[in-house]
């Protein structure tokens, strides 16, 4: 693999800055991101006032704990547009995600905050080892995702050549990175898997071919898979990490040098980690529940969101500011399946809709060759016990699921009674994918 380690000189200065210096800057934007929420949120106004917090009493970060968390409910619950701090005229681009009943949760950016994220996702490829100048071969979905638009972005400021693939039909991609001899690739790590094979169904040894620098993100990935994934194509592998609600990609960083975590990017967001059982801070360097503030965002600011991922804060290495480890899992019940996210509730609902199936489910994740799939556990109802009842009742299942969530499972029918029961709180997920 090549030497990729960015020179210091091509580094915005923040990244290199003292820990005083990073903080001072943290202190001064997050005086003005309370602010900003509290006089043009009606939501936060509120939020702050229950709690007998202003904006005025934050005189040091540590003050923040002081302050209510945001959940994502709260995007559902002003579904669609009553957390945009600025009219909605000011708005230049809504993205979406899929939520647990049917509405998506929006999240709205003024010009400023475009121009931000772009910034960002080009530093977060620079410190990939991505450079002015490469080709950059981007396989993330586009539309209402973050990812696709906001790689795109990213590549555009870093002034790459950009070669908006978006995914699916995997021997043109194939195709487009034999002939297009992009240095960069940005995508799922699972879907980078599939690529990997089709490189390999058409007698390619994967090698051979242009790419240098890989950025993976949208779902959770092991260095098990970023072994493979560099050993079959000498190159590097690269974690990036972001999430809609509080920006999308770009939020942290893997550094290419070291590979150690990720950094993330704090002049723009200030992290926390909570217990997530009592929301209390944690000792530094312990896992817990990752908290994000942003600190420069316009359209929609966020104060104290849970995440729901488990790690740990990490002092910087290659940059100034703190790492995060890989992600672990998540203290809710969502998963991140191919870059999409499920929630249990989700099908649930779908189950419900569904005639001929009893109201009891349980998920399994597994691993299909090199993939992450999902099955569905169901049974089916005593009228329709027999085989062509059961079949057609999974193929509705499958394709609501598909059409809803967008994703593709195996659903198996059982026996009525054939779904594991408890006498406690039900065991809906059953994860028996091998560990890293």
């Amino acid at each position: 693999m090549k030497d990729l380690t960015p020179g210091r000189d091509t580094l915005d200065p923040i990244e290199i800055a003292s820990r005083d210096e990073i903080e001072a800057l943290q202190l001064s934007r997050l005086k003005w991101s309370l602010r900003h929420a509290y006089d043009n949120v009606p939501m936060y106004r509120a939020r702050f006032d229950a709690a007998g917090v202003h904006p005025d009493d934050l005189h040091s970060l540590a003050d923040l704990r002081k302050f209510p968390f945001t959940v994502k409910q709260d995007l559902r619950d002003q579904y669609p547009f009553g957390l945009f701090a600025v009219p909605r005229e000011r708005i230049v681009r809504v993205h979406a995600s899929s939520g647990t009943t049917g509405k998506p949760t929006v999240v709205g950016y003024t010009e400023r905050d475009i121009s931000n994220w772009a910034d960002l996702v080009a530093r977060s490829m620079r410190a990939s080892g991505t450079r002015p100048g490469d080709v950059v071969h981007i396989a993330y979905g586009y539309g209402l995702f973050t990812g696709g638009l906001g790689a795109h972005y990213g590549a555009e400021r870093l002034g790459c050549t950009t070669v908006p693939v978006s995914g699916g039909m995997t021997p043109r991609q194939v195709l487009l990175i034999q002939d297009f001899k992009p240095s960069t690739i940005m995508v799922t790590p699972s879907y980078m898997l599939n690529i990997l094979d089709e490189f390999r169904r058409q007698g390619i040894d994967p090698r051979d071919c242009s790419l240098d620098v890989g950025i993976f993100g949208a779902e959770p990935w092991t260095n098990a898979m970023r072994r493979e994934v560099e050993e079959a194509f000498d190159m590097h592998a690269v974690d990036i990490y972001g999430l809609s609600e509080v920006m999308g990609p770009g939020v942290a960083n893997e550094c290419v040098e070291t590979k150690d975590g990720l950094h993330i990017w704090e002049d723009h967001f200030l992290p926390e980690i909570i217990d997530p059982e009592t929301g209390e801070p944690v000792p530094e360097g312990e896992m817990g529940e990752l908290v994000f503030t942003t600190l420069t965002k316009e359209g929609l600011p966020m104060i104290r969101y849970r995440t729901r991922d488990l790690t740990r804060l990490l002092p910087g290495t290659a940059r100034s500011m703190r790492r995060m480890e890989k992600i672990t899992g998540r203290s809710d019940d969502m998963i991140i399946l191919r870059g999409v996210n499920v929630f249990p509730t989700q099908v649930e609902e779908l189950l419900l809709a569904t005639g001929g199936l009893a109201p009891h489910f349980q998920i399994e994740l597994y691993r299909d060759g090199r993939m992450d799939a999902m099955r569905v556990h169901v049974e089916c109802l005593p009228h329709t016990a027999d085989e062509s009842g059961r079949s057609t009742s999974a193929r509705a299942l499958g394709k609501r699921i598909k059409d809803t969530v967008g994703i593709s499972v195996e659903i198996v029918v059982a026996d009525p009674g054939g779904v594991a029961r408890s006498e406690g709180k039900a065991v809906r997920v059953v994860d028996n994918r091998p560990k890293a």
